[in-house]
């Protein structure tokens, strides 16, 4: 089982929210294609000799900027495209996740993720619908974009379980720090604190997409049909200030 506390570095306090209703949609992809977005100083990280990219969509809520919630920006939906990276440390391998397209409704978000973080961010009108299950569930997450909306849907059921030690789900679930590459090359990393989610049984999956448009012709072939779908209920989470390596 991954921790989210073994190797967190103790910095000050940036952002604090709850991450709620996350649909995870997975794909594999040839490595070479996310080389050339690897951070310095990170390297990408595998699972059973695969590499993965996710589509994420959740929802943000109690949002507070250094403790202090931001007008009209408490609450807002996201869907991120990410992929996973791991440094080695003398305490230990901290697995983390870098963001290639982080796409939101509010321009204030988007504005202070690339200044403080220089994370992709770009705001688009978003919309969500969450039903939780009595016997059946859906979250969808939808962005309009080219002249129409694009988005996610999953359909799950049953009730939602812890993530099984070693699985699929917790390698994409559980990277607790964050990479971005500065515009002086650098990198920088931070932490996520949460605790561990836990996940639905899927029944079924919509993904409907401008991919070229919005990530780039060389993720059209890889974001067709998800090798994998999780659908999880999320928790309060804590991100940490940056640390440049």
């Amino acid at each position: 089982m991954l921790t989210a506390t073994a190797v967190q570095p103790k910095t000050a306090t940036f952002l604090t929210a709850s991450w709620r209703n996350l649909a995870m949609l997975n794909f594999v992809i040839d490595p070479a294609i996310l080389e050339p977005f690897v951070p310095a100083g990170t390297k990408l990280d595998f699972w059973q000799g695969r590499t993965y990219v996710s589509v994420v969509g959740f929802q943000f809520l109690d949002t507070r900027v250094f403790g202090i919630p931001i007008p009209l920006h408490a609450r807002f939906e996201e869907v991120n495209l990410r992929f996973y990276v791991v440094r080695h440390t003398p305490e230990g391998p901290r697995r983390g996740v870098v963001f290639l397209r982080e796409i939101a409704p509010k321009m204030f978000v988007s504005l202070g993720a690339r200044w403080f973080y220089n994370e992709p961010y770009v705001t688009m009108p978003m919309r969500h619908r969450v039903e939780l299950p009595g016997n059946e569930g859906l979250v969808s997450y939808q962005w309009f974009h080219g002249g129409r909306w694009n988005g996610l849907s999953v359909r799950f059921h049953g009730e939602a379980q812890p993530m099984m030690a070693g699985s699929e789900e917790e390698f994409v679930a559980e990277h607790y720090f964050g990479y971005t590459r500065q515009r002086d090359g650098s990198t920088m990393e931070y932490a996520v604190e949460h605790p561990p989610w836990r996940v639905w049984p899927t029944l079924s999956v919509v993904y409907d997409c401008d991919v070229e448009a919005i990530y780039g012709e060389a993720f059209v072939p890889v974001l067709r049909e998800p090798t994998s779908v999780l659908v999880a209920d999320g928790s309060p989470v804590l991100v940490r200030r940056g640390v440049r390596l």
